[in-house]
């Protein structure tokens, strides 16, 4: 593996904006593969536990990862930082390769019945733990300050990729030779972006930075929850993504299965309305993209979050189908601006060599505890409707837009040029 210095880097690619970089090529090209093997490994997984087992044990099946994931995350964060990400995302991208290869083997072998489909996601979601600290770290290694707005738009758009191409993918693999023949297809997609990350060049940490990751893991992981909670911008912004995210991951997730029920959209209907709003998050990636920088970035944030407040609570108030995709692709717009703007600031905002440990902690909110948020909205909706919980989940959302623009020092944040 090739370890550079900043002013090698600086060399190799005088002057280019990330999206006319090389080494940013690779490294995005990497991530998008790794992340479209994700989406048809969940197919693979979801298939292969149905076919298998009852419904409920499916769904035992399917939220194994969240334990671990959720109980790791920080820890994951500690390690990215001392041993570096671009090491641990290629390490991570090995196990799950090989994981997810050995069950498809297994597959084509026997019928092993669930154990091996419930191992498989818990280790995934050991892996995950320290796999998402790296990902949102390894940007900072990779390219200059200035471009890691840039970048931030560039991983948005791999993601909609990945949720547009995966499916289909998943789809195609479990019709042509079952489970066993997905989970090959996202085995081989993971094992793309190995590779392609050794090929990548990172820059190594100042002397300063390198010694802020020193003693043992505990006292670095104390030490990084303590830069965060002191940090002028990061904690209010971190506060105010997990209000977002609180409010958000509910209505848009089951919240919206039973308002599309309720009117009568059906599935077809609901795979509209998702798709306003993957347009609508696909176009805010792309803006940011192209732009690499948006001015005023603290205010951005803080009234797209609650602009995107508002039209969450209007979409249970939708009358017509049109309507409501309308509305979903102006949530997904306001959603992925906020989202991208609050990302890039999180990457420029934080020191290098405590990146994977903010990163950890952000991850801690938006992927480890609000999807606890779903079982609760689905009763809530039982016992109150759409509507009320529609509203209140987009007060809570609203509230990390007050929190932005109410904190002066992130009110006035901006992206470096």
């Amino acid at each position: 593996m090739t370890t550079v210095t900043h002013e090698t880097v600086q060399r190799t690619a005088p002057g280019l904006p990330a999206h006319r970089d090389p080494n940013v090529l690779r490294w995005l090209t990497a991530y998008t593969a790794s992340m479209v093997g994700d989406s048809v490994y969940y197919i693979a997984l979801s298939w292969a536990a149905v076919q298998t087992g009852t419904a409920a044990q499916a769904g035992l099946v399917m939220t194994a990862s969240a334990v671990p994931r959720a109980l790791l995350m920080l820890g994951g964060g500690v390690i990215a930082d001392r041993l570096g990400p671009r090491r641990v995302v290629i390490g991570s991208d090995a196990v799950r390769c090989a994981a997810v290869l050995a069950v498809a083997a297994l597959l084509y072998a026997t019928t092993p019945g669930l154990w091996p489909l419930a191992l498989l996601a818990l280790v995934f979601g050991a892996v995950d733990a320290v796999f998402m600290p790296a990902v949102g770290a390894l940007p900072a290694r990779v390219t200059s300050r200035g471009q890691l707005a840039r970048v931030q738009g560039m991983r948005g758009l791999a993601i909609r990729f990945a949720s547009v191409v995966g499916g289909p993918l998943g789809g195609l693999g479990v019709a042509v030779g079952g489970a066993a023949a997905a989970f090959s297809l996202a085995g081989l997609l993971i094992a793309v972006s190995v590779p392609l990350l050794c090929s990548v060049r990172v820059r190594e940490l100042p002397a300063d930075d390198r010694a802020a990751a020193g003693g043992t893991a505990w006292s670095d992981l104390r030490a990084g929850l303590r830069y965060v909670r002191r940090h002028r911008v990061l904690a209010p912004l971190l506060l105010a993504i997990a209000l977002g995210d609180l409010g958000f991951v509910g209505p848009l997730n089951v919240g919206l299965t039973l308002l599309a029920d309720e009117r009568g959209w059906g599935a077809a209907g609901m795979g509209w309305v998702l798709s306003g709003f993957g347009v609508g998050a696909g176009a805010a990636s792309l803006l940011l993209t192209l732009r690499g920088r948006l001015p005023h970035a603290g205010r951005l944030a803080g009234w797209s979050i609650l602009a995107g407040s508002v039209a969450i609570g209007a979409l249970a108030f939708a009358p017509t189908l049109v309507t409501a995709v309308g509305t979903a692709l102006l949530i997904g717009l306001l959603a992925g601006l906020s989202g991208a703007v609050c990302g890039a600031l999180l990457q420029t905002q934080a020191a290098p060599a405590y990146l994977g440990r903010v990163t950890a902690v952000s991850s801690l909110v938006s992927v480890g505890l609000t999807p606890l948020s779903m079982p609760v909205s689905a009763a809530a909706v039982g016992a109150w409707g759409t509507g009320p919980v529609f509203v209140v989940s987009a007060a809570v959302c609203g509230l990390g837009g007050v929190v932005a623009l109410s904190v002066p020092v992130l009110r006035r944040a901006e992206l470096p040029r």
